[in-house]
């Protein structure tokens, strides 16, 4: 029996490293033609890059007075100045560099606890099962938002680190629980009861076994979790209770209502950074919907 089971995953194993192949040229041809999954990746990529490249031609410190006050964008000051006379575009580069940390943080530390409770839970079942389940259910069920009110307004001095790991601890249940689901309905397949039976441990066969299988919808879960991370946290700071040491989109736009750049007809100081949030997030959502199509084939354009 012994025998038996060694020869089948003998030439299971012999088979992997065809099949992993075979799935990555069909994902690389599939992606490379679905036009969803390359605008959003576009999009994205550009503004990753001029998050990466744009700081090092900002001139001046983000919260130096250095220009005339209000002057509209021009060959000095390629996004204008606010109301104080500081430069817009430091200020746009360093709070996009800013939005895409709390998005990886947030994102990345959201999706590795829901990651972690969803696979135990769903692996494991019973007892463990039950309680990673009430826990989940019970911080489901906070009101996170006001929680992260609460936190933020009582912490004196915030900053970008912060903010991200209050969102990433609050941002996983959703994650867990659908991990959990698809971790039930993969633990009862032949090739998981074959590892069991082989003396797998069971933490081996989730992540060799149980997890490779499901890496389009882990890739999928990650971006949306980039995504929510960066609309809470610009949420938050546009209502004031973001980062107090540094500046980021959201902030830039709560200094752009406070001081009536709306009203002065400053556009060029609430514009940049609001289409900046919209077009990532959207973007993301986007890349998204192109990942779906392109792993699932009932959805694919051909």
């Amino acid at each position: 029996m012994t025998e038996q089971i060694n020869i089948e995953k003998s030439e299971r194993m012999d088979k992997v490293p065809v099949k992993k192949q075979k799935k990555v040229n069909e994902f690389i041809y599939f992606a490379i033609r679905n036009n969803k999954l390359k605008i959003g990746l576009g999009i994205v990529l550009l503004f990753i890059l001029l998050a990466l490249i744009g700081p090092l031609f900002a001139k001046y410190d983000w919260n130096a007075y250095i220009g005339p006050m209000s002057q509209p964008p021009s060959r000095e000051f390629w996004f204008g100045t606010t109301t104080f006379g500081q430069d817009v575009y430091t200020q746009f580069v360093l709070g996009l560099r800013a939005t895409f940390l709390v998005g990886i943080i947030g994102g990345g530390l959201g999706t590795l606890i829901g990651i972690i409770i969803g696979f135990v839970a769903g692996y494991r079942g019973g007892i463990v099962d039950e309680v990673l389940n009430v826990l989940t259910n019970v911080v489901l069920v906070i009101p996170t938002f006001a929680l992260l009110l609460i936190v933020a307004a009582y912490l004196k001095v915030r900053g970008i680190m912060i903010e991200s790991i209050f969102i990433g601890l609050t941002a996983w249940p959703w994650a867990a629980r659908a991990i959990r689901a698809q971790t039930f309905s993969l633990r009862s397949r032949d090739f998981v009861d074959l590892a069991r039976m082989s003396g797998m441990k069971p933490l081996k066969i989730i992540f060799t076994e149980i997890a490779p299988n499901m890496m389009s919808y882990l890739l999928m879960t990650f971006i949306l979790q980039f995504g929510g991370a960066i609309l809470i946290a610009a949420t938050l700071d546009f209502i004031g209770l973001g980062p107090t040491n540094t500046i980021s989109l959201g902030l830039m736009m709560n200094y752009a209502v406070m001081w009536g750049a709306l009203q002065f007809g400053n556009w060029w100081w609430f514009v940049p950074p609001g289409f900046a949030i919209m077009a990532i997030v959207g973007s993301l959502y986007i890349m998204n919907v192109g990942l779906d199509e392109v792993f699932n084939p009932k959805l694919r354009e051909m």
